[in-house]
């Protein structure tokens, strides 16, 4: 079959690449050790059901799932697979997984030799996952699979002529419960009608994230040093160097704003490089501080946080007035959701045809810009119209609110599995 040729194929050039790439090393050690973890750790008596996501995005969106069905049905294990190592390599201590381990390619022995390890009951796959050999085989011992969060469009393979023979691997799931009415439509077109549209599991994982968000010391001293008594705050998360040269050429000239930075790339490059463009500005790193230096003269004058650390950005929206989104300018805009649910207007870029919740915001309080000048206009906007940066900013956050509780319509659906 073709597509296993192109796995072999795929797994020769992965061998091959990574002598040469180290993240890309690491997927294929992480890959290769899969079967000694499950060997180790897997409980013979146990009842699995596998969730399997391909990176740090896709595991965001199976969350709340997993959490859920830990609480409603402990008697239950729960394995945890990854792709890439970005998901693995910050999820590989995740406490709500039983094992955690790289998925292996795949190929035909791979597959059957990984689910007679498992021997799983149940197992859903994250959005964009459709692994040929591992459905199929899942199909054939007649084991419960769900897409979810899945979201489709006409230019997938799917949907083209050539795609017919490796799109039969839809027929394997049980049940689909995508993101839209688009996506239902196209399953249907094909003859698939066990489809559901419940929306995206990410609302309830931000929903979430609100609830257990951090109180940040340090940012609160930064944002009270300001000449006002409560100064207004914009706040940049997971920006890259073209988003970069726009916002911060406009408080390069606005200074009455607050400025926080959290940049996709911390590396120390990229850190000075956005210190260049701040020339003039009063800036501070946020690992320059500690807990205990909310009065230093430093961070009480400073105009600039730079957060050069991870883990601390879903908390720092909290604290903003307006929010920008970075990657818009590139491969993609990063999770808008994280910020919109603070109840603050949201600014990203053009490159959002692909993602659901960009659409839905552009009409909720969300900032799409092109240029420059179409984020001078907004925000100058905000600033003279406080009332209108709070209405945008209300508008995002229900949005958020509205589209949330996807997790409580895919688990109500599938509990008679798991109940019985």
């Amino acid at each position: 079959m073709i597509y296993n040729l192109i796995i072999y194929f795929y797994l020769l050039g992965v061998a091959v690449y990574s002598r040469f790439n180290e993240k890309v090393r690491k997927m294929w050690r992480g890959e290769r050790e899969a079967f000694r973890v499950l060997k180790d750790k897997v409980d013979p008596q146990a009842k699995y059901v596998w969730f399997h996501a391909a990176s740090l995005g896709e595991f965001e969106q199976g969350r709340p799932l997993m959490e859920r069905l830990r609480k409603d049905h402990p008697d239950y294990k729960i394995l945890l697979t990854f792709f890439s190592p970005s998901g693995y390599e910050v999820r590989k201590n995740y406490e709500g997984a039983d094992i955690i381990c790289y998925l292996p390619l795949d190929t035909p022995v791979n597959a059957i030799r990984f689910l007679r390890l498992i021997r799983p009951v149940m197992a859903f796959f994250i959005k964009y996952e459709f692994w040929y050999n591992y459905l199929h085989i899942l199909k054939h011992r007649n084991v419960p699979v769900y897409s979810v969060s899945s979201i489709f469009r006409p230019d997938q393979v799917f949907f083209k002529w050539y795609g017919r023979q490796y799109g039969r691997v839809l027929n394997c799931f049980t049940h689909f419960f995508v993101q839209n009415e688009v996506s239902k439509d196209l399953l249907e077109k094909i003859g698939i009608k066990d489809v559901t549209v419940v929306g995206d599991t990410r609302f309830d994982r931000v929903l979430q994230i609100k609830e257990a968000a951090k109180q940040l010391p340090i940012v609160e001293a930064f944002l009270e040093g300001g000449e006002n008594s409560k100064p207004k705050v914009f706040v940049a998360g997971s920006s890259w160097p073209p988003d970069e040269d726009i916002f911060i050429k406009y408080f390069n000239e606005h200074k009455d704003w607050k400025l926080i930075i959290a940049p996709h790339v911390i590396g120390e490059d990229h850190l000075q490089q956005i210190e260049k463009l701040l020339e003039g500005r009063k800036v501070i790193r946020y690992s320059e501080c500690s807990e205990n230096a909310e009065n230093s003269e430093i961070l009480k004058h400073a105009e600039v946080l730079i957060i050069n650390c991870f883990g601390l950005l879903s908390s720092i929206y909290h604290y903003g007035d307006v929010a920008y989104v970075g990657g818009g300018f590139g491969v993609g805009i990063h999770n808008l959701l994280e910020a919109a649910v603070w109840d603050v207007p949201v600014f990203f870029g053009p490159n959002n045809q692909k993602f659901q919740e960009a659409q839905g915001l552009k009409k909720c309080g969300g900032q799409e810009i092109h240029d420059y000048a179409e984020f001078e206009q907004l925000m100058n906007r905000f600033a003279s119209d406080p009332s209108y940066m709070k209405e945008q900013g209300q508008l995002a956050g229900q949005y958020v609110k509205r589209l949330a509780g996807a997790t409580e319509l895919v688990l109500s659906s599938v509990g008679s599995h798991l109940d019985s």
